[in-house]
């Protein structure tokens, strides 16, 4: 069983809902429990605040869910980059208020993206459009 389909807008998810994603986009399918013993000490969680998560993600359709061997496996329906861009562009424009995208230096290094992905994640910001939905003030 499949959950609903990717939102049509470049989803921006919350600071904990990223880092189950990061979890899930370094290793998929994973159980709650898998999840939870990743994020676990970053986010100071119990499994029951973890397994809340993932099923407000599921809602969302951030993730899909499948039954394997009887466990209730999940999987990222959000792609890493484009995911990666629009957390990038929302924290630059509402919390840095930048008008111009954020410079693609600030990512080298990175363990999330490889060299690959960094172009790509390069592009995206520099393409996103300027009247983007909910550019109110």
């Amino acid at each position: 069983m499949t959950v609903p389909s990717v939102p049509s807008a470049p989803a921006v998810p919350s600071a904990t809902e990223l880092c189950v994603l990061k979890a899930l986009w370094k290793r998929q399918p994973q159980s709650t429990r898998e999840i939870h013993d990743m994020v676990a000490q970053e986010l100071g969680w119990t499994l029951s605040s973890t397994r809340k998560t993932v099923e407000r993600m599921l809602d969302k359709g951030m993730v899909s869910q499948a039954s394997v061997h009887g466990v209730q496996v999940y999987t990222p329906v959000l792609e890493k980059v484009g995911t990666l861009a629009a957390f990038a562009r929302d924290f630059g424009r509402r919390v840095m208020e930048l008008d111009a995208p954020l410079p693609v230096a600030m990512f080298t290094g990175s363990k999330l993206v490889d060299a690959t992905e960094l172009a790509e994640l390069e592009h995206m910001l520099n393409a996103w459009p300027d009247d983007e939905e909910g550019g109110a003030q």
